[in-house]
C-alpha cells in the first residue's frame, strides 16, 4: 500500500471552506456528551448524528447546533450499513449544511461502535475539488473513550450486540476490536474518567494511538476551534490503521506510576511455518491483547498476511503481495514478520508475565527455523495448506 511521508498543510487563513470534523465512540452518552460540549456557546459550529437501525432498515438523523434541534428524521435506507449510510444520507446533508451558511464548522458524529476509517475515507473521496463536498475541508478526526473502563472495553471479550450497540442484526464484532480501531486511526483521542487513578487505562490508549497524534483528558477541553484549526491528513490516518503502521513499545519513561499497561513487539525476517502457526495460534493471538501487524508464511512467501486481534477474537487474511507494499517514505518492504501486542498485567500481578511469556513463547516456536528454510520451501512442497480457509487458495509457487 503506497504511503505519502507528506503531511497535509495547515489550512491557508483565507480557507472559506466549512470544516468537517468526524467525532467516533463506542459510548452513547459520551458521543452524546461530547456533542453537547462542542455545539453549546458555539453559534457557527452544528453537528450531524447518525444512528443505524438495523431492525427498521433506517437511518435516525438528527442535526443540532447551540440553539437546539434543528431537524430529527428516520431516513428509509436500502442497506443498513454505515457505508451506504455515508454514500445514501450523510454526504447529501453535509453538503446541504456546508451550503446553508449559518455554520463553518460541520462535527458528523458517526453510530456508536462505528468505525471512522471506511467513513473519513468516502469523505476524503468527496471534499476533492470537483465533488459534492467541495465546500467542506476535512478537519479533526477524534475518538472519545473512558479510560475507567477501557481496560475492560479493549482487552475482554464483550461484543458490541451484548451493549446493544451492533449495526446490524447480526453484528458480532468485539467491543475492543471497534475501540481499538477508533484509537489508533483518530488524530484525536478525548478521554474521559480519572487517567491517574485508571492509568492503565490511560496507558493503553497511548500504547494505541498513532505516532504524532494528540491525547486531551477531559470534555472540557475539547474545543470546537482546535478542532477546525487542525486539518486531518487522510494518508497519515490510513497508515496509522494500515496493519504495517502499528505502534511500537513506547519510551521506559513515559510510563507513570500505576500504568499496568505492556507492549511487546514481535519481530523477525523468518516466516510462520504454517502447520505450528496453526497449533498455537491462540497462545499467540487470543485472550486479553490487542495485537495487530503483518506476517508471512513459508509456504506462500509472496503474500503480505495481516494480523488483527483483540477482545477475544483474532483475524487473519492476505492484503495483497510484498512487491505492493511501501514505507512511508515511498520504499518497497521486504517480507518480514511483525506483530504488536498490547495487553495490561491484572491489579493482582497473577497472570500478566505469563500472558506475555506464552506470546514470546509461541512467536518462537512458530518461526520457520534455518534449517527449514535452507531448501528454499521445498518442504512444503505437496502439502496440505493449512490455513487455506483464512488465507484463501495458495497462488505462489512454493
Amino acid at each position: 500500500m503506497p504511503f505519502s511521508s507528506h503531511p497535509s498543510p495547515d489550512p491557508a487563513p483565507d480557507d472559506t471552506r466549512v470544516a468537517l470534523s468526524v467525532l467516533a465512540t463506542i459510548d452513547p452518552v459520551l458521543r452524546d456528551s461530547a456533542v453537547f460540549g462542542l455545539v453549546v456557546g458555539a453559534p457557527r459550529v452544528v453537528a450531524l448524528r447518525h444512528d443505524i437501525r438495523a431492525a427498521e432498515g433506517a437511518l435516525r438523523r438528527v442535526v443540532v447546533d447551540a440553539s437546539g434541534v434543528v431537524e430529527d428524521e428516520v431516513v428509509p435506507l436500502e442497506h443498513a450499513c454505515l457505508s451506504c449510510a455515508v454514500r445514501e444520507d450523510a454526504v447529501p446533508t453535509l453538503r446541504r449544511l456546508a451550503d446553508d451558511g449559518r455554520w463553518d464548522h460541520v462535527v458528523l458524529a458517526l453510530p456508536v461502535a462505528a468505525e471512522s476509517l471506511p467513513v473519513v475515507r468516502a469523505l476524503a473521496a468527496q471534499t476533492t475539488p470537483g465533488a459534492e463536498l467541495e465546500r467542506l475541508r476535512l478537519a479533526t478526526v477524534l475518538a472519545v473513550a473512558d479510560v475507567d473502563t477501557l481496560e475492560h472495553d479493549l482487552l475482554d471479550d464483550d461484543l458490541v450486540a451484548e451493549r446493544g450497540v451492533g449495526l446490524t442484526d447480526d453484528d458480532q464484532r468485539a467491543v475492543g476490536e471497534v475501540l481499538a480501531a477508533q484509537l489508533e486511526h483518530a488524530d484525536l483521542v478525548v478521554t474521559t474518567g480519572d487517567p491517574v487513578a485508571a492509568a492503565t487505562g490511560a496507558g493503553l490508549v497511548d500504547r494505541l494511538r498513532g505516532v504524532g497524534t494528540r491525547r486531551v483528558d477531559g470534555l472540557h477541553a475539547l474545543a470546537a476551534a482546535d478542532l477546525a484549526g487542525r486539518p486531518h491528513d487522510p494518508v497519515a490516518g490510513e497508515r496509522r490503521a494500515h496493519p504495517l503502521g502499528a505502534r511500537g513499545p513506547l519510551p521506559r519513561h513515559a510510563r507513570p506510576a500505576g500504568d499496568r499497561s505492556w507492549t511487546v513487539e514481535l519481530c523477525s525476517a523468518r516466516p510462520f511455518d504454517p502447520e505450528r502457526l496453526l497449533r498455537r495460534i491462540e497462545d499467540l493471538g487470543t485472550g486479553r491483547v490487542r495485537s495487530r501487524g503483518v506476517f508471512h508464511v513459508a509456504n506462500r512467501p509472496d503474500s503480505l498476511c495481516a494480523w488483527d486481534g483483540a477482545g477475544g477474537q483474532l483475524c487473519i487474511g492476505t492484503l495483497g503481495t510484498w512487491d505492493d507494499a511501501t514505507t512511508a517514505e515511498g520504499r518497497p518492504v521486504e517480507p518480514h514478520t511483525r506483530v504488536v501486542v498490547v495487553g495490561a498485567t491484572p491489579p493482582d500481578g497473577e497472570t500478566g508475565d505469563g500472558v506475555r511469556e506464552r506470546v514470546l513463547d509461541a512467536f518462537r516456536d512458530v518461526l520457520a527455523t534455518p534449517d527449514e528454510l535452507a531448501d528454499g520451501g521445498l518442504r512444503w512442497l505437496g502439502r496440505t495448506d493449512v490455513l487455506a480457509p483464512w488465507l484463501g487458495a495458495r497462488t505462489d509457487a512454493v
